[in-house]
């Protein structure tokens, strides 16, 4: 007698389904996060590895691992925007007409669109303030708009991304 219990023919299996037809491929946004997690493993293998052996640790990998965190955490939650695999609460999204579905799915794209957009409007002017005041990075030396830079660009690429969501809702039968 097994620990696990049995499967329930009646729950549905968590089969995923295909990549929506886009006109940018999530490729991109795929490889950018699968390198973005490799680079953080062998980084912090390394760091790993070196403070074991010498009992001090390379300076420069917080820097490095907390900029990786943000691009993992922006790629990956702009593919799954797309393929709508966010968070949210499926009984109500998935629930009632398609009608009503249609107009849950305007609303949340809709917002989620005006927050990226806020968003990278913002981190646009955090990127060019660390410009305009040479800020360098405690540990490296390096400025910090090399790595600021980037947060707009990636949270450009969401805003575009559910933009392009938003639009095909929109277009979907009513």
């Amino acid at each position: 007698m097994s620990d696990q219990p049995a499967p329930n023919p009646a729950l549905p299996l968590d089969i995923p389904s295909p990549d929506p037809a886009v006109r940018v491929s999530l490729r991109f946004e795929d490889w950018l996060t699968v390198l973005s997690l490799a680079t953080l493993a062998c980084i912090t293998l390394a760091n790993v590895i070196v403070r074991y052996l010498t009992d001090q640790s390379f300076a420069w990998t917080e820097e490095i691992s907390i900029f990786l965190l943000v691009v993992l955490t922006m790629s990956a939650g702009s593919s799954a925007f797309v393929r709508r695999l966010h968070i949210r609460i499926e009984l109500i999204a998935a629930g009632g007409t398609t009608r009503r579905q249609r107009r849950l799915a305007l609303l949340s794209d809709g917002i989620c669109l005006l927050f990226f957009a806020v968003l990278t409007v913002l981190l646009g002017r955090m990127a060019l303030d660390e410009l305009n005041w040479g800020d360098t990075s405690p540990a490296i030396g390096v400025p910090t708009w090399w790595y600021s830079i980037w947060l707009p660009v990636l949270a450009g690429i969401i805003t575009l991304r559910l933009a392009g969501m938003l639009l095909r809702t929109w277009r979907l039968p009513r």
